[in-house]
């Protein structure tokens, strides 16, 4: 019987390597709209986040959600994803 392989996806902050489930995906879609993508299907460029705040706020002071989904962040972008991570993510 075969064994399923994890897919593994590495943190854009930290830079751990954890399995795909286990970390939060924000996504860019082709309409430039960035959000918290929960269920990780959402089609778009995306980067992955431990569900930690240190992670979070560790990608927003190095730019790495910028440069992971090519795109320019601005605070407004920022002010909508600090309330989706509230949701979204249970610490």
């Amino acid at each position: 019987m075969a064994v399923r392989k994890i897919p593994m996806r590495k943190c854009v902050a930290c830079g751990m390597q954890k399995p795909k489930k286990e970390l939060i995906r924000i996504v860019r879609t082709p309409e430039l709209k960035i959000f918290i993508d929960p269920k990780g299907k959402v089609s778009g460029r995306g980067a992955y986040l431990c569900a930690k705040k240190e992670c979070y706020e560790l990608a927003k002071k190095k730019k790495a959600l910028s440069r992971a989904l090519e795109v320019e962040i601005t605070p407004e972008h920022y002010e909508l994803l600090d309330q989706e991570w509230v949701e979204h993510v249970h610490e």
